[in-house]
């Protein structure tokens, strides 16, 4: 697959299509997946585009789109910015992006994305220490998408209390301003809602278990994310393996990898799985969220 050259905000960018679906990615900074659309539709960028002239966060710019950050967040460590032009490497069927050591960490960020099929996008990050201690951290994804739009993080299956099902599987992870009676919270049997739109202050929450995916539907286009819990792994953030957190002007969909000791020259890997699906109804009904798990199944199976 040959991605074609495009300009984007003044620095270098790579596009990339399928019949379905395409991407953007910056090489001058970053990592950063900055568009992610289906090509059905309306055509919109699913992820949020921040303004050229955003003001930086604790010295770092958000830019919007897809990052790659390392977990627990912290201040400094954190908010590195990533403002360098990136070693670029092809794949045959996409690209790897890796960008310089941060100087006040020893880490090195990577991000690869390929394309599996017409609606598959596989998305592989990375976290490389070439500092002279080890480092305990956990690859961090985190996708911003761009507000008017309604989440949907699914549960587990019910278990059967007189069938033996006597413990629990997973747990909600509130942040300190988390308030659970807002209604951007939206709790069914089978999945957690959240309307976006009802979100007037910040709100976070993780999850320590769940069936590996979660979509986002927007103007009939729905985007979703695969990455399964590692089963024994420890994550940190209390065990969240899933975070979401909104603000009303957008939502952000983070899935974690496991927490590690990075020793010097050790890298850890976080994969996430990507497809946008064309045509669903807004899942904030049992009815339309069972549709889109329906439509969702095939997919996970084929990958």
């Amino acid at each position: 697959m040959k991605p074609s050259k495009i300009d984007y905000r003044g620095g270098d960018a790579l596009l990339f299509a399928t019949r379905a679906l395409e991407f953007v990615v910056t090489t001058s900074v970053g990592p950063r997946v900055v568009s992610f659309r289906s090509l059905a539709g309306k055509k919109r960028n699913l992820l949020l585009e921040n303004p050229p002239d955003e003001p930086r966060a604790n010295g770092y710019l958000f830019r919007g789109g897809h990052r790659l950050w390392h977990s627990p967040e912290h201040l400094v460590r954190t908010y590195q910015p990533d403002d360098e032009p990136l070693a670029v490497t092809k794949l045959p069927n996409g690209v790897a992006l890796t960008q310089p050591v941060e100087q006040k960490t020893g880490i090195v960020k990577g991000m690869s994305l390929e394309v599996l099929a017409e609606r598959t996008v596989k998305v592989t990050h990375t976290l490389t220490n070439r500092g002279l201690w080890a480092v305990e951290c956990a690859p961090w994804a985190l996708t911003m998408l761009r507000a008017g739009g309604y989440g949907v993080l699914p549960f587990l299956p019910k278990g059967n209390h007189a069938a033996g099902d006597l413990l629990p599987n997973y747990a909600f992870v509130p942040w300190t301003y988390t308030d659970l009676t807002l209604p951007v919270w939206q709790l069914h049997r089978d999945f957690l809602g959240i309307d976006v739109a009802k979100a007037e202050q910040s709100q976070k929450l993780g999850i320590t278990n769940y069936p590996g995916w979660a979509a986002y539907w927007n103007e009939g286009t729905t985007f979703v994310k695969y990455a399964p819990a590692i089963p024994g792994a420890t994550y940190p953030d209390l065990g969240s393996v899933f975070e979401t957190f909104t603000n009303g002007k957008m939502i952000e969909f983070e899935t974690l990898g496991a927490l590690v000791k990075l020793a010097p020259g050790d890298t850890a890997t976080h994969v996430e799985f990507w497809t946008v699906l064309d045509g669903l109804a807004k899942p904030n009904t049992d009815a339309a969220f069972a549709k889109l798990a329906a439509a969702v199944r095939p997919w996970l199976a084929k990958l």
